[in-house]
């Protein structure tokens, strides 16, 4: 399998470090700009598709949120020819009707992560890309289609909070981001979206609830035991929930018709002759279509 060949690429959360079922394994350490991803990539092919595999955290869980290296990771999986990423993340429930077990496909982001670095335009190059629908809305139906045949109780639509951790919210945070009208809250899903768009890429979110954050009167607060074991649990629905989802993925090679593929288009604000050359080398395959080598 060469590096080109991986369209679709899977982010793995907390508890989801492998990909066993992966054929022809190879691993890879991707050297980037921005330094090294968290983990090797791991390719190979499932359902009969080229496939990429990061364990979002790491093997073992070493990376905080926080310092996670989401632009290394990003700029790795675009540099192996991805154009879809499938991220799985673990979430807390902010309402009722979501349970723990669930699974639940965003369609909109809050920003509350405050120590991240959320672009890669940077150093004398500014680009200002549409972010008002965060998620891929084509890339989404086919991960709700696929989570209904899979089985799986899942929840189309919704808003993911993202807050910066690693610490679990307050009682007082907590009940405010409910009078906000929020669905689930997460740790991970930023700046990861905000970079595979900059990136051009594809970028939807399987997120699975393992509790109801510390809101909820009956039910105990949340700890990372009790998000760890819930998570556990639906390990395998994700993994199942991933190969009904391949084959319609990028269906027969076809271009993309969503605006992911063409983000950046308009968006590169800085005069062409005044973008540094050590800023256009760096952002490399990111803008190599707009500014040329």
């Amino acid at each position: 399998m060469t590096k080109q060949e991986a369209r679709i690429a899977v982010i793995g959360g907390s508890g989801f470090y492998d990909f066993p079922d992966l054929e022809e394994r190879r691993e890879e350490w991707v050297e980037t700009p921005f330094g090294q991803p968290s983990d090797a990539i791991v390719t190979g092919r499932l359902a009969g598709r080229p496939v990429a595999f990061l364990p979002r955290h790491g093997r073992g869980h070493r990376i905080s949120p926080t310092e996670l290296p989401a632009r290394a990771n990003i700029y790795a999986l675009k540099q192996l020819g991805v154009e879809y990423i499938v991220s799985v993340s673990a979430c807390g429930s902010m309402k009722e009707e979501i349970a723990p077990l669930d699974v639940v496909i965003p369609n909109q982001l809050f920003d509350r992560t405050k120590a991240r670095v959320s672009t890669f335009f940077d150093g004398g190059i500014v680009a200002h890309v549409s972010f008002a629908d965060p998620f891929c809305a084509d890339l989404g139906q086919i991960l709700f289609q696929a989570a209904t045949r899979a089985g799986a109780r899942v929840h189309s639509g919704g808003t993911y909070i993202c807050m910066e951790g690693p610490q679990f919210s307050t009682r007082a945070e907590s009940r405010i981001y409910r009078q906000w009208g929020v669905d689930v809250i997460g740790m991970t899903a930023l700046p990861e979206a905000k970079l595979a768009r900059e990136a051009e890429i594809c970028y939807a979110t399987l997120a699975f609830v393992t509790d109801y954050d510390c809101w909820h009167e009956t039910e105990e607060d949340v700890t990372v035991e009790m998000v760890i074991k819930t998570l556990l649990q639906n390990v395998e629905t994700g993994k199942q929930i991933i190969r009904e989802a391949l084959p319609h993925v990028g269906e027969a090679g076809g271009e993309r018709a969503c605006p992911c593929a063409s983000a950046l288009e308009n968006a590169i604000l800085t005069q062409r002759d005044l973008i540094p050359p050590q800023a256009k080398a760096r952002l490399g395959i990111l803008v190599r279509k707009y500014l040329g080598e």
